[in-house]
């Protein structure tokens, strides 16, 4: 008796690896993955220059300046030195702002999960489809910056994040006016006065690739 003729294998195993790259979802995609490595790594190493809280804080070298000329100075001198503690200090009290606010946050989440799975880190051979509707991507990057527009400035996400920002600031320019930078060196420090937001250009620049790629 004949036996019916068998599909080759590799035409399977070519259909499957196909069947599984269409069905990899955008949060494993390899532009996804860049990004998240790029980030970690530059946040280690600008954690690295992190300045000791203890320093940050000591009682010592707190004194009320004389005019305001003087606390410019000493904020841009501080904030030079303390950047990384600053920029923390700012972000800790933005996570706080959210954290008491679960609404808020659960609505920005959302808002940054719409661009990432949506926009940023899809694969761009897989079109947008929604309730039976194909959309192309200029659509879809309109849809994403109403989206937006609204949920900053027409919710109270927008209000509790200017108001978590405002409270920080007003942090780091209190200490920094209020802290004495004599005792700080600080000749190394201008030249890389930006090592702590440097990943910001490079990760969002990695994410930005694939969708101007698109655009």
């Amino acid at each position: 008796m004949a036996t019916p003729p068998t599909l080759p294998i590799s035409s399977q195993s070519n259909a499957s690896v196909g069947a599984a790259s269409q069905s990899q979802p955008p949060i494993a995609t390899p532009a996804f993955r860049a990004f998240i490595s790029r980030m970690s790594s530059s946040l280690r190493q600008a954690f690295s220059q992190r300045r000791p809280w203890s320093e940050m804080v000591d009682r010592s070298s707190m004194s009320r300046p004389d005019t305001l000329a003087e606390a410019y100075s000493r904020i841009r001198k501080n904030f030079s030195y303390f950047r990384v503690n600053y920029v923390t200090l700012i972000a800790f009290a933005l996570a706080v702002s959210l954290i008491t606010h679960p609404f808020s946050l659960l609505v920005l989440f959302g808002l940054l999960a719409s661009w990432s799975f949506l926009y940023l880190f899809r694969p761009s051979d897989q079109p947008l489809v929604l309730f039976g509707r194909t959309f192309a991507d200029r659509e879809t990057l309109g849809m994403l910056v109403v989206l937006t527009v609204f949920v900053i400035f027409l919710t109270s996400v927008g209000s509790l994040l200017i108001s978590a920002l405002m409270v920080g600031l007003a942090l780091v320019c209190a200490h920094g006016a209020f802290r004495v930078p004599e005792d700080l060196f600080l000749d190394d420090q201008e030249s890389n006065s930006t090592g702590f937001l440097s990943f910001l250009g490079g990760a969002a620049a990695s994410a930005a690739a694939p969708a101007v790629a698109r655009v």
